[in-house]
Parts: C-alpha cells; sequence; structure tokens
C-alpha cells in the first residue's frame, strides 16, 4: 500500500513498505526536465544532475562515492525530458544514511568553478559519445524534426555551445525556479524502518520556494511531419520514424503500449517477422511509444546496409499500411495482454521499480493504482480502442530521420 505525506512546504512523500525484503530505494524526483529549458539553458538540467555528485559543504564528491560503496550501495541519478530523479539503493538498515546523504547532495552542493570546468569536459564527452553512435544521433535529429520550435527538440545533453556558458550563477538561478517544494516528490519503497519517514520529513520538509520559483507545465507543442538526411561514414543506413501519438494521461495508454508491442515491440511483433525473420532486410528493427504531459510519439527504428534501405522503408511502410487496412487480429491482441501483464508484475521484482513507479505516478498522475487495478485495465483494452489509435496515429504523415553512409 502507497502512504503519501504532504510537508508543510509542499514537498510529497510517498512511501510503500515491503517489509518482506531487506533492501530499500528512495529517489529525489524533481518536475524539472530539458522540456522546461529555455534555449540559452539547453542541457543545463542534466548538467546540475552531474554537478550534484560533486561535493558538498560537509562532504567530498569521492567521500560520497566511498560511503555508498563501503556499505554496497549503488547512488545514481538521470534527467530525462520532463523530469529529474537522484537515487539509491541500500540494506534497509542503511536508509537513514542514504537519505542523508542525498539531501546533502540536494541542498549543499557547492558548485565550485573548479568542479563545473572539470564536469563541462566530461559532459561535452558524453555529448561527443551520442553524436558518434549513429543509432543515437537519428532518434536526436528525429525529435528536432518533429519539434522544431520546442524545447521537446532539443536534446537533454545540450549542446557545446550552450555547455560552455554553464556558471554558478546559472546553476543556482535554474535551481531557484525548478527545485521548488511543489515541484519535489520524496519516493522510498523496501523495508522503511521506524522513524525513516520523519526523518525525510524533517529533511526536506522544511526549505522554502524562492521568490524565482515557478511549476513546471507542460507546453502542448504542434507535432511537424518532414524529413531529414545526414550523411556521414557508417557501414549501415539508420532510420527514424515517428507518429503523433497520445500524451501519458490519455485513457488509451494501455491500448498504445499493446498497439505498439503488436507492431514493433517484440520479437514476435509484425515488423520483426517482416522485415527480419522474413525479408532479412535489418538486423535491427523495432517499435517504441514516447508519452509525455500533453504529447507522444509512436516511433520506429531500424538500420540496414545502404542499399538494402529502400527496400527496407517499403517493408516498413508495407506493414504499417497492412496494420491500418486489415487492423489486428484477436490473437495478436490476446498475447499482447499477456505480455503486458507479464512485463508489468516481473517489473516489480525489486525496491528500485516500485521506487520509480511510484515517483512518476506522484509527479505526473497524483494517482496510484494497485497491481489488480493495472491488470484491470490492461484485460479491458478493447479492438474498438486499438482501431481508434490506428487511425488516429498511423493515418497521420511522419517525421522521419535517416543518418548513413554517401550514394556511390
Amino acid at each position: 500500500m502507497v502512504q503519501i505525506i504532504t510537508a508543510k512546504n509542499g514537498v510529497r512523500i510517498v512511501a510503500e513498505q515491503m517489509s518482506h525484503v531487506r533492501s530499500l530505494s528512495v529517489g529525489i524526483w524533481v518536475n524539472a526536465g530539458s522540456r522546461y529549458e529555455t534555449i540559452e539553458e539547453n542541457g543545463i538540467t542534466h548538467f546540475i544532475e552531474h554537478m550534484l555528485f560533486k561535493g558538498t559543504k560537509n562532504r567530498t564528491a569521492r567521500q560520497i562515492a566511498e560511503e555508498f560503496d563501503r556499505i554496497g550501495g549503488e547512488i545514481n541519478a538521470f534527467t530525462s525530458k520532463e523530469n529529474t530523479c537522484y537515487y539509491a539503493k541500500v540494506l534497509d538498515h542503511h536508509g537513514e544514511m542514504a537519505v542523508t546523504i542525498l539531501a546533502d547532495m540536494f541542498f549543499n552542493s557547492l558548485f565550485t568553478k573548479e568542479d563545473i570546468e572539470r564536469e563541462r569536459q566530461v559532459v561535452l564527452e558524453e555529448i561527443y559519445m551520442s553524436e558518434d553512435d549513429p543509432a543515437d544521433d537519428v532518434h536526436e535529429k528525429l525529435w528536432a524534426v518533429m519539434y522544431p520550435n520546442d524545447a521537446l527538440g532539443r536534446p537533454i545533453l545540450g549542446t557545446p555551445e550552450t555547455l560552455a556558458t554553464f556558471d554558478e550563477a546559472m546553476i543556482r538561478s535554474y535551481m531557484a525556479k525548478h527545485y521548488n517544494p511543489q515541484n519535489v516528490v520524496i519516493s522510498i519503497a523496501g523495508n522503511i524502518g521506524e522513524g525513516l519517514l520523519e526523518q525525510i520529513e524533517q529533511l526536506f520538509g522544511q526549505y522554502e520556494a524562492s521568490e524565482q520559483a515557478i511549476v513546471s507545465k507542460p507546453s502542448f507543442p504542434p507535432f511537424t511531419a518532414g524529413e531529414i538526411e545526414k550523411t556521414r561514414d557508417t557501414e549501415q543506413a539508420h532510420i527514424a520514424i515517428s507518429f503523433p501519438a497520445i500524451s501519458v494521461k490519455d485513457p488509451k495508454m494501455y491500448s498504445f503500449i499493446a498497439l505498439n508491442n503488436i507492431i514493433g515491440g517484440n520479437m514476435s511483433s509484425r515488423l520483426f517477422q517482416d522485415v527480419r525473420e522474413e525479408r532479412g532486410l535489418a538486423y535491427s528493427v523495432f517499435s517504441y511509444q514516447s508519452s509525455y504531459e500533453d504529447v507522444g510519439a509512436f516511433t520506429i527504428y531500424a538500420s540496414a546496409s545502404k542499399q538494402n534501405l529502400d527496400a527496407l522503408k517499403q517493408q516498413i511502410d508495407q506493414t504499417l499500411f497492412d496494420v491500418v487496412i486489415g487492423g489486428v487480429t484477436e490473437e495478436e491482441l490476446e498475447n499482447a495482454k499477456e505480455q503486458l501483464k507479464g512485463s508489468f508484475v516481473l517489473g516489480l521484482e525489486g525496491t528500485e521499480d516500485h521506487m520509480n513507479r511510484n515517483g512518476v505516478n506522484e509527479l505526473i498522475h497524483q494517482n496510484h493504482r494497485t497491481v489488480d487495478e493495472v491488470l484491470t485495465k490492461i484485460e479491458a483494452i478493447s479492438m474498438e480502442t486499438i482501431d481508434e489509435l490506428i487511425t488516429q496515429v498511423l493515418l497521420t504523415e511522419p517525421a522521419i530521420a535517416i543518418i548513413g553512409p554517401e550514394n556511390e
């Protein structure tokens, strides 16, 4: 059962007691992602994520790492287009220490000039690494086509140009706007010891929002169809195709996931069987759904030799055409439901999985469905809803990005 505590300053604490385990996962979720950055700030959310590990008034970066290594714990973070999460996983009796260090990082990071310069180079290498991988780069190019005038279309990592401008003043200004109590959820799951929730409330429930604080809100950007092609010295051509889809709050969300599984979400999917198994046009081909508070996307990715690219595109078009004209079968839908049930339940095996699920549910939905409620929603997926989504998504003009060698 999920317990929700709202501190007097607005910070929400979401706790799930799992007395049968010996571990504990805790995460600080901030409603701050790259989509809430200005053009000049592009990449600063991710940069701040890095900087919170660089040392505080009480601990050096080495000490933070050593304290978790010493107890066999894990500490990490990630930045997405919509939120940031700083999290730790430890044995249950080390919960107090994990919470204390996370709070120290959150409130007392120093952001020294030397650390900023050092981490700037680290992130720059991360940007170059992403650009060097065409399988990553093609998706960045795709989002730039989809949302050319919105932060959703800009890279989470930022650019070398924006990265070069970040300093302590920018970091603190951004945090003053976005790291306010209304934007913060503390999610904890596992064998929660006595007094730990009170400690969390004491640590995170006292600070006040700055005068610059804002509540992050989605922008509802329009989807843009179009195509971009980039040539580079690669053995294969990489293609990503995306259609506008539904938001994460849409009641058809589970149907959308099921439709994705049928089209390209696994090895028995239409795309995998048509493109790889029957025709051998590609080694890698799959689809996935991306859903945010206001918009979503259905994306297909594949890579193939340059000489097979045209045949690959034709087969993808044919597979999608078959879905539009003939729909899906009852057997495909039933299989997709069982796959969804299995992946959902198996995805809740550990405390970290529960912490992640609860953090997102509180941050985005303010709703916590039980496992049985979710399974009931999945079972209720109908052919009619699938048909509606096929029409809504696949009959639109897509955005396309291609990266590959020049034509000979």
